[in-house]
Formats: C-alpha cells, structure tokens, sequence
C-alpha cells in the first residue's frame, strides 16, 4: 500500500507524515511537494519526494502514479491559479493516475456552509463526488493556532477586539488534526465525512480560560464589523488582509465553526486536550516569537 501526502512540507502535512510513519513503514509513503530543497529540508531523509505543483496536472498526475491512497491537502487561496482550479487538477490527476481513495481536508459542514471562504471547499466536495473516486471529507473546523496573534496578546496583557459575537468555533490542535488525518488514512472502512472539531467555545471562553492560565488581566471586546475594521485598519494591516478576517468573523459569529460531532476525538481513540492545556501547549510553543 502507497500512501502520499499533497503538499507536504507544509506544516499539516509535516504533521501528518509524523504520525502516519508511526502507522506504516516509511518507504510506504510519498511526499508530493513544489519544493524539492524544501522537502529534503523539513522532511524525514528516508520517505520518497516526488515534484509536483497543484497548477500542473500533467505532474500531478505523474506523481501520483502507484499511489493508492492520497491525502489531499486543500491549497492555499489567492494565488495566480484559482485555487477551485488547482483543486480540479489534483482531482483529475488522481482519476487518471488511478488512485484509489482520496482524503480531503475539507471544511466544517461543507454540505450547508455560506460563507465565501467555504465555497472552493464546496466546489471541491462536488468534483470528488462527480470523479468517481472513493473519497473521505475530513471537514476541519478550526485549529486553534489560528488565534495565535489573540492568544500572545493575551499573555503579554494586552486588549484586544473581536466581531464573532457570541458565535462558538469548534477548537484543537493542529496536530490533532493532523493525527487524524493519518488514522483515517490507515483505515479499512473510512466514513464518507467527518465533522473535525473540538468542544466549542466563544471568543469570551477563550479570554477567560487565558485569564486564569495566564494572570494577566486584560480584556476581549466584542464590536461591530465596522469597528473591527478600524481596529485592523489602526494595526496597520492592508485592506485584503481586513477583508479576509473580517470574512472569517463573520462566519464564526454565523456559527459555520460551530462543530458538535464527535469524530475527531473518536477517530483518535482519546479525548482531545482540554482548552487550558491546548492554550498552554500553544503559547510555549510560541514564546517568544
């Protein structure tokens, strides 16, 4: 069995490949990357590098000859190459190379989201059911090193605004993702979906929960789209950036991150960090960054 990890030398998929090499033998597994210095940098020495960019089928489809089992990292937007794009590339190639299951990191409930940050996952969704191809969504709420900027304000006592109101988002680690993401890889009868998240919790949770870890005293205060925007604007960031958080604030207080499922601890076989470990584990990672 072939298994190989769409970009790679990502951090997700740095983190897959460490998990999933604890699974099956590495010789098993192929990193598909469009840096190859990178990958020999960042990835373990002995796994398999094939090259292979999401805007050039032809290499794609090269790369994933042999393969049986492909976890499909969703791309990054606002590239030259739509990302809707690259995605249909990476589905087509895998139709032709003859893969024969795709895992795709996806988006939290992909099936009923509004948001237009969800709609390239949307699209992605239908080509994988339209392909042919025995697929898994690995639907992913949020990691919570996404709120690093907040999380370090916080332990440094520093105030900081948000807009999601009192919308719940589905927390956890990267990593538990990630780990995921391997399992799902090695399994025999993989569901169709999973709904990846953590317990939810609001923006107010979070300041509360980095309060008592933290001693600090500082305070998250919630505001209206406009202000969110000045607040950004004020910071110094450029009109795309404030646009695209603002999208995302908007989409946690629509509660599109709001994930009740118990798959993700399920698929891992435990329970996930608690908030107050996660935090922790996230702030001494970055401390002093």
């Amino acid at each position: 069995m072939k298994y190989a990890i769409s970009a790679a030398t990502g951090r997700f998929g740095q983190l897959v490949i460490q998990d999933l090499r604890k699974i099956v033998d590495i010789s098993d597994i192929v990193a598909i990357v469009r840096d190859v210095e990178k990958a020999q940098r960042v990835l373990p020495e002995d796994i398999t590098i094939r090259q292979a960019d999401y805007t050039d089928e032809a290499a794609l489809q090269h790369a994933l000859r042999g393969i049986d089992r492909l976890l499909f990292i969703s791309s990054v937007p606002g590239g030259e190459v739509p990302r809707q794009q690259q995605h249909a590339n990476v589905v087509q190639a895998a139709q032709k190379a003859g893969v024969g299951f795709v895992a795709y990191t996806s988006f939290a409930h992909a099936d009923t989201a509004q948001s237009p940050l969800s709609k390239d996952h949307v699209a992605t969704e239908q080509l994988l059911r339209d392909s042919g191809l025995k697929v898994s969504f690995l639907r992913n709420a949020w990691y919570l090193e996404n709120e690093l900027s907040y999380l370090q304000a916080a332990a440094q006592g520093q105030d900081a605004v948000y807009a999601a109101g009192r919308g719940k988002i589905s927390f956890a680690l990267e990593r538990e993702y990630a780990e995921a993401a391997a399992r799902v890889m090695t399994l025999v009868a993989p569901k169709a979906v999973y709904e990846f998240g953590g317990e939810p919790r609001t923006y107010a949770d979070l300041a509360e929960t980095l309060s008592a870890l933290t001693g600090k005293s500082f305070t998250f205060k919630s505001v209206d789209d406009a202000t969110y925007r000045a607040a950004m604007q004020a910071a110094g960031l450029g009109p795309e950036l404030i646009g695209v958080l603002t999208a995302m604030q908007d989409m946690m207080r629509a509660g599109e991150l709001d994930v009740t499922s118990t798959d993700l601890p399920d698929v891992l076989g435990r329970p996930l960090s608690t908030l107050p470990d996660a935090l922790h584990e996230v702030l001494q990672a970055h401390a002093g960054a």
